[in-house]
């Protein structure tokens, strides 16, 4: 099969590496708004860029990866669903619940496939806390204590493009919290700080944030999240039920001390960042779209799912800015999610495993996210659905702009 590549950014450079490696992925199209981007990583990777969107569509692919900024997600899914194409996506779909349920009806009215980028179903903690819960090894929860912590601040240019600390990162706290409890969530309290650096106020935004959240079965959670965590990235789930209580997160890289006196010793190496501290679990996600495309598993996260996550951060806007607790009958778009908490016969989690471990991925090591040079965030700059052209031939292969690169896929 023939995937295109939209984004070649930081996320953008690790699903193409993913999928380059794939045994059942015969090539990829790389497309960038900068096309120097684009063109580096297709010669690093052996693989063909496009000067621009149209050609990924012009050219033929068989399936369609979004990593481009957000604004551009709604416009480029709708375009791939009527194209007949199915497409993987970052989150989030949009900013603001209409336009994310609008492109979720564009996309079942085709009758196509649309996975959404939450990560975290894929990491083997996570994983592991979910069987506990599911399996009854807790009993009946009481509570749940979500932490995100980033290690240094994004830059300012991103914070107007990132929708805010509810919806940019919370957004990962609120989908796993779903998929791990099974439940609903049915009414947050938040609030937030703007202390740290000017930009976060110049952006309208907060720098730190706490929510309370009540689930549908009584259960009580938090979740916490700051822009600047100088021991490094942490990111961490506790579960208490009436029979046993389990963290996810909590081992020899997280950044955390204990005071006590026989308590463990601080990290020697704390994780750094969500690329380094969820690799396997991106790689992991990827392969899964692989097979949902080869028709060997059901989608793990569809955009309805997306949308429940997005209408949990848009109440905890809510409640930030007015003070007071929200009800998610107040935000649209409520209803079970396809293969949500409120569905029967969910699809289970993707076997967690280790790098390359019966992921289908090619033996050959791949080069590291440092390796490629000039690699930043796939959100720093708008997408524009037209790329200016360029001259010359393009690193992927030796065809001209002019036309699709020759080549033979499965």
């Amino acid at each position: 099969m023939r995937i295109g590549v939209i984004g070649t950014g930081r996320i953008g450079t690790i699903h193409a590496r993913t999928l380059s490696r794939h045994r059942e992925v015969g090539s990829l199209i790389l497309t960038d708004a900068e096309p120097a981007r684009a063109q580096e990583l297709a010669y690093r990777l052996g693989e063909t860029a496009a000067p621009g969107v149209d050609e990924i569509f012009r050219w033929g692919v068989d399936a369609v990866v979004i990593t481009t900024a957000t604004s551009a997600h709604a416009e480029l899914i709708g375009r791939a669903a009527r194209s007949g194409l199915p497409v993987f996506c970052e989150k989030p779909i949009a900013l603001d619940v209409a336009g994310t349920a609008a492109a979720i009806a564009e996309v079942e009215a085709a009758g196509t496939v649309l996975q959404m980028g939450f990560q975290r179903r894929f990491d083997a903690g996570y994983t592991g806390a979910r069987d506990a819960v599911r399996s009854g090894r807790l009993g009946r929860l009481h509570t749940v204590r979500a932490v995100t912590s980033d290690q240094s601040p994004p830059a300012p240019a991103w914070l107007p493009l990132s929708g805010g600390l509810f919806r940019d990162a919370l957004i990962h706290d609120f989908d796993v919290l779903r998929w791990v409890t099974g439940r609903e969530v049915t009414e947050v309290y938040a609030t937030g700080s703007d202390a740290g650096p000017a930009m976060f106020r110049a952006a309208g935004d907060v720098d730190t944030a706490a929510v309370i959240l009540t689930l549908d079965d009584g259960t009580l959670a938090t979740a916490t999240a700051t822009r600047m965590n100088g021991a490094g990235y942490d990111v961490r789930m506790e579960l208490a039920g009436e029979l046993d209580q389990i963290v996810v997160g909590l081992d020899d890289r997280t950044p955390i001390a204990s005071t006590e006196p026989t308590g463990p010793p601080a990290a020697d190496k704390p994780w750094t960042g969500f690329l380094e501290r969820f690799g396997p679990a991106y790689e992991a996600e990827l392969t899964a779209f692989v097979d949902v495309l080869r028709g060997a598993r059901p989608n793990p996260c569809d955009g309805r799912e997306a949308l429940q996550a997005l209408r949990v951060a848009e109440a905890c806007e809510v409640s930030r800015r007015e003070r007071r607790a929200v009800s998610l009958t107040e935000i649209p778009g409520a209803g079970p999610a396809q293969g949500g908490p409120a569905a029967s016969g969910e699809p289970e989690a993707y076997p967690p495993h280790a790098p390359g471990e019966g992921t289908g991925l090619r033996a050959q090591a791949a080069p590291g996210a440092d390796e490629v040079p000039g690699l930043h965030d796939a959100y720093a700059a708008p997408w524009a659905s037209e790329t200016p052209g360029v001259t010359g031939a393009w690193h992927g292969g030796p065809e001209a702009y002019g036309g699709p690169p020759a080549h033979t896929y499965g």
